[in-house]
């Protein structure tokens, strides 16, 4: 698969123009008045110094917005309430991506709820049962909403002690991957609605933050070993991520444990996330970086890791794993309920033709209407469930990518098994809350369709989702 990234180390604005177990809830009582999570615009310094701040979109709990929204961290089974104060002149809601959360809080508007208007409030109250990385972004206009700033990190701490650990790391950092397209002022070029991008691979930027600055410097103890909580927030880059100088090893992906294993690259579609353990060199002047390949088999330094401080006993040993889980069913492929996901649409492969809003049209007509994508024939599905299944059923889904360019495919409500072992993107038996598949595979997945309700599958290449590949599927 290639990635594009127009982008330079330095200058990158130059010229004078853009770059084209139980869900259930605790008996405990609610909050009586819940911690507030305000939309809000704001601004925020994304493009190197020198250049002017940007307006954006962002999340509040005291203050001004910033970017990313501030972090959110509780321990695993834990109560999140939050009330949604909504000072955006759009509508809005918050989804809460990758917590196997009641459907009813999901924030997936409109199917789980009515999106919030300008000046109003919606009070989410649910728990986090699995410790992992986890994030949260609008869900209403998302393909707007999320590239003006509206995401930030949600963590949910281990049950049992990993930090501290023989074999673990001494401390932790939350590393979110952005990308965005900026004009030569430093402003958001606010074409969101291009049917261009949607009908590629997307709105891909120029302009590349961690933690909402550009290149930042994150400094390392000599021998020091961290564990990196790497989050990719961006509305369509897919970030292949190196780390250059030190000694990586993948723990957790999409919250869930892996086996501890040895990475040069990790492989990160939008919305997906890698927990990676990394040494620090010994010595003291050593540096270290976090590369974005931009899509060229080259290596952009989106962050440095200099060495600075005293000298640590650095390790050898083998990484701890994380604490399992423990509640995640296991899925029983003896008699599954298979359903398939067929891809279609797109710029350089097309449609002959496909149904929205009840009609059967071509794709010229369809494009007219801001539909150039659909999901087992239908775009932007919404007026019935792709599939149901009964509650306890496993089902596995067969992902067939018939479209030139690759899409992260997220599932809510729930967590699934990778249960292809050729595809490229996606190792067996990893377990995903978003998988990546690429132009001409199908990707074989498995999961426990446990969490009732109505719960969106959809592309998160959030233009590709806006522009037909959504739908739903029904928990009985």
């Amino acid at each position: 698969m290639t990635f594009s990234l127009p982008m330079t180390r330095r200058g990158v604005l130059a010229g004078g123009a853009a770059l084209a177990a139980s869900l259930t809830r605790p008996a405990t009582a609610r909050a009586a008045t819940p911690s507030i999570l305000r939309a809000v615009p704001s601004t925020a310094q994304l493009a190197p110094d020198g250049y002017p701040a940007t307006p954006v979109w962002s999340y509040a709990t005291d203050g001004a917005g910033i970017v990313p929204g501030p972090e959110l961290r509780v321990k695993a089974g834990d109560r999140i309430t939050r009330r949604l104060v909504n000072d955006l002149p759009q509508s809005t809601a918050v989804h809460w991506h990758g917590i196997r959360i009641d459907n009813a809080m999901d924030g997936a508007a409109p199917l789980t709820q009515a999106p919030v208007p300008p000046g109003k409030t919606f009070d989410y109250d649910f728990v986090a049962p699995d410790p992992g990385t986890y994030w949260y972004h609008s869900h209403d206009r998302g393909y707007e909403q999320v590239a003006r700033g509206l995401a930030g990190p949600l963590i949910v701490e281990d049950r049992t002690p990993w930090l501290g650990e023989d074999g673990a790391a001494t401390r932790e950092m939350t590393l979110v991957l952005d990308d965005w397209l900026l004009n030569a002022d430093a402003a958001l070029v606010e074409n969101f609605d291009s049917l261009h991008a949607a009908s590629h691979a997307g709105r891909l930027g120029n302009t590349v933050t961690v933690n909402g600055t550009a290149y930042p410097d994150l400094p390392l103890r000599p021998g020091e070993r961290v564990r990196l909580r790497l989050i990719n927030t961006a509305t369509a880059r897919v970030m292949p991520i190196s780390f250059g100088g030190l000694r990586a090893r993948l723990i957790a992906l999409d919250g869930h444990p892996v086996a501890p294993r040895a990475v040069d690259t990790v492989l990160l579609g939008p919305a997906q996330r890698a927990d990676v353990v990394i040494d620090a060199a010994s010595a003291q002047d050593a540096r270290g970086s976090l590369l974005l390949d931009p899509g060229n088999g080259g290596a952009v330094e989106v962050a440095g890791f200099p060495n600075q401080g005293d000298p640590m006993a650095g390790t050898q040993d083998d990484v701890r794993p994380l604490p399992a889980w423990g509640n995640l069913p296991t899925p029983d492929l003896a008699d599954p309920q298979r359903e398939t996901l067929l891809m279609e649409g797109g710029a350089m492969r097309g449609f002959s033709e496909a149904t929205y809003d009840g009609e059967t049209l071509g794709f010229r007509e369809l494009a007219s209407r801001g539909m150039v994508w659909a999901f087992n024939g239908i775009a932007h599905g919404m007026d019935a469930p792709m599939f149901r299944a009964p509650r306890g059923r496993t089902v596995h889904l067969s992902m067939t990518n018939r479209t030139a360019f690759a899409h992260a495919i997220h599932l809510h409500g729930h967590h699934f098994r990778i249960e292809s072992k050729t595809a490229t993107a996606e190792t067996h038996g990893d377990i995903r809350d978003t998988a990546l598949v690429g132009p001409d595979e199908t990707l074989e997945v498995a999961f426990v369709a446990d969490n009732p309700g109505r719960w969106m599958i959809h592309c998160h290449m959030l233009e590709h989702q806006q522009s037909g590949m959504m739908g739903w599927f029904d928990v009985a």
